[in-house]
């Protein structure tokens, strides 16, 4: 039998409404850089600006981008491995996007010096 308390959650996540903004790219960009910055989602850093109740941190933290088979063959060429190593091509990717996240940081830090 099913927990009345979950499925009392269900039914309000079912009745709730999204709503779409059609805002300034200027202004969709401050809500992603702010909520960056107190590493929140965009989401939770609207529901914050309205004051109303937001998690304080991201559920799940990380990024994503949808790789195709023709992605994972050019990644493959450029890593040096077979196309269908995919977990070491996710690998690589993840390693190349630290660099970059590392340099950026190393970047934005001498910039402001």
């Amino acid at each position: 039998m099913t927990d009345k308390k979950h499925w009392s959650e269900e039914v309000k996540a079912v009745q709730a409404v999204q709503l779409a903004f059609d805002l300034s790219s200027d202004i969709q960009r401050a809500f992603r850089v702010a909520a960056a910055m107190q590493d929140l989602n965009t989401s939770a850093m609207v529901r914050k600006v309205l004051q109303l109740p937001y998690r304080k941190k991201r559920i799940r933290p990380r990024l994503t981008v949808t790789l195709h088979d023709d992605d994972f063959e050019q990644l493959a060429q450029r890593y040096g491995l077979p196309a269908d190593d995919r977990a070491a091509i996710r690998q690589k990717v993840a390693d190349e996007l630290s660099h970059f996240a590392s340099t950026f940081v190393a970047d934005q830090d001498n910039e402001s010096a």
